[in-house]
């Protein structure tokens, strides 16, 4: 038998060679795993393709109530519905306003009940938030929610995968008027008649200080450019979707 007699030069080319090769195999395994993590994204849906001039006006309600009637008034003089993504404390508070709104015929929809980063929760507690503010809802307004807007536009896949589970979509937004920076009217109203576009869904909220002034010029301004305004239920795709990179859902081939 032959013996093999290692120096310490030897030794610490072997060392050497044995830590690139650990290295190279972590780092074999963090881009594969990163790669995966990618390829599995799952996004909401921030607009819609479409043809049609058609477009989608939302607002939250989260705090106050002090502009919702108003709101109500300016979207009917314009014959224009909307969706309101209620928060179930919000409901708690404001009974009067969810069937006010329910019954100038905007949709009511999911916000939800406790308004938390839903990505910090387990799936049991998505689920719970989810399903407590529909209940809410459903009580005033006979109708169950088909849609939500996660609080803060915050998601995960768990998110998701959760919605999903309870038979809901997951709506974010792709024009946003930042109305709750308390902008003035007019610079509202710039963010979004200069963004929107066919099938895009804004993002109002219901008690931002100068929102009530602009939306009858935003309304007024995309009624002559020919836009239509539906719910979020009436823009999107129910079945036979895909949605891309950018949030958009495309109706499939």
């Amino acid at each position: 038998m032959k013996t093999i007699f290692l120096t310490k030069k030897k030794l610490a080319v072997i060392c050497i060679v044995l830590i690139l090769l650990i290295l190279f195999a972590i780092t074999g395994i963090s881009r594969t795993a990163i790669t995966t993590v990618a390829q599995k994204r799952m996004l909401p849906i921030y607009c819609v393709d479409t043809e049609k001039k058609c477009v989608a006006l939302t607002f939250d309600a989260a705090w106050g109530n002090e502009d919702t009637q108003d709101l109500i008034d300016t979207l009917k003089k314009y014959n224009a519905k909307a969706t309101f993504f209620l928060v179930g404390s919000w409901v708690d508070k404001y009974p009067e306003s969810v069937k006010a709104l329910a019954d100038a015929g905007h949709s009511i929809q999911n916000h939800s009940n406790s308004h938390p980063n839903l990505p910090q929760l387990s799936t049991e507690g998505i689920t719970k938030e989810i399903t407590l503010c529909n209940e809410k809802i459903q009580k005033i307004t006979k109708k169950c929610p088909t849609l939500i807007r996660p609080p803060y536009g915050d998601y995960s896949n768990n998110v998701i995968e959760a919605v999903n589970g309870l038979g809901m979509y997951t709506i974010q937004w792709d024009v946003d008027s930042l109305d709750w920076k308390d902008l003035s009217a007019d610079e509202i109203y710039n963010r979004v008649v200069n963004k929107v576009q066919n099938g895009s869904i804004v993002l109002f909220h219901n008690a931002a200080l100068n929102t009530p002034e602009a939306l009858g010029k935003i309304l007024e301004t995309l009624s002559k450019d020919g836009y239509k305004f539906v719910t979020v239920e009436e823009l999107i795709y129910k079945k036979d979707y895909t949605i891309d990179h950018t949030g958009k859902q495309f109706k499939s081939e």
